[in-house]
């Protein structure tokens, strides 16, 4: 991807140099992290904007070049969320980093009323779990000046582990998200605009993640940079026999791999020991033989 630059809101970001998307969870029950910037309000969950804005404050001194903002859980087995109670989580935050930090803003979500407000509020970047299929996304977005990511993901996230079964995990992923990026061409989306993650953890099994994570480069045919997630995931669990909070050396040598095999874009938790990562991936890329 030499030379690839990805315009998100009024940043330009070089993707010849893969980069870290610092996660910023604005839920109570994400898998990893959430209610960890819960405001401490006996009832209910309500997002604390000065723990969102300290951690993305600290992702971004750590080197991070994006963050991406998220209200809905999509781990396995999540209950869904109205458009309401997500607007309520992100919103304020997106608005607060906006304000706050010179750094380049996404938003997860698969929402599109959530969409445009985030674009409203400061987000240059739609990362969407599921592809633009919701009802009106695509409209949404299209007319925007905004990068979008398409993740594959088969189901819903309360279901989709319960559908692991492929042919071939690789080729089937692969034509999703070609076909994916073709309908979104067809509806008025430069392909500038657009990225892809093959979408680890989400209705795959354990054997096929690590399938995909070791032909990764056959994404490269895409012609689109690539982001890949998985950092504290399952199938770091499955093979570490480590908890959630203990992935974090799993996560960095995933991530290496993902290097590897051309990721442009690693979204992770731990930004610091991931952006070192890539510097010494970067070394041993350049080292003379």
């Amino acid at each position: 991807m030499s030379g690839t630059f990805l315009k998100v809101g009024d940043q330009v970001i070089d993707l010849s140099v893969p980069v870290v998307m610092g996660i910023v969870n604005a839920t109570p029950d994400s898998f990893s992290d959430g209610g960890r910037l819960a405001s401490g309000a006996s009832a209910g969950f309500k997002v604390s904007v000065d723990k969102a804005l300290a951690l993305a404050d600290r992702m971004l001194q750590q080197g991070a070049a994006l963050l991406d903002v998220g209200g809905e859980s999509t781990r396995p087995g999540a209950a869904s969320l109205s458009a309401q109670e997500e607007l309520d989580r992100v919103i304020p935050v997106i608005e607060a980093i906006r304000a706050r930090l010179d750094i380049a803003i996404s938003v997860d979500t698969s929402t599109p009323v959530v969409m445009v407000e985030a674009i409203a509020a400061g987000a240059g970047l739609v990362n969407d779990v599921r592809a633009l299929r919701r009802p009106g996304a695509l409209a949404a977005v299209a007319g925007l000046d905004v990068a979008i990511c398409l993740m594959h993901m088969r189901g819903e996230p309360g279901t989709m582990q319960q559908d692991v079964q492929y042919e071939d995990v690789v080729a089937q992923v692969r034509a999703f998200l070609a076909e994916r990026v073709d309908i979104c061409i067809g509806h008025g989306i430069a392909r500038s605009r657009l990225l892809v993650d093959p979408g680890f953890g989400f209705g795959k099994s354990v054997e096929q993640n690590y399938r995909l994570l070791r032909e990764l480069s056959q994404f490269q045919g895409l012609g689109l940079p690539l982001l890949v997630g998985m950092s504290r995931k399952s199938m770091l669990g499955a093979v570490t026999g480590r908890p959630v909070d203990e992935r974090i050396h799993a996560g960095v040598a995933a991530s290496v791999l993902a290097l590897q095999g051309g990721a442009a874009i690693i979204r992770t938790h731990d930004v610091a020991p991931v952006v070192d990562a890539i510097r010494v991936h970067r070394a041993w890329s350049g080292a003379s033989h």
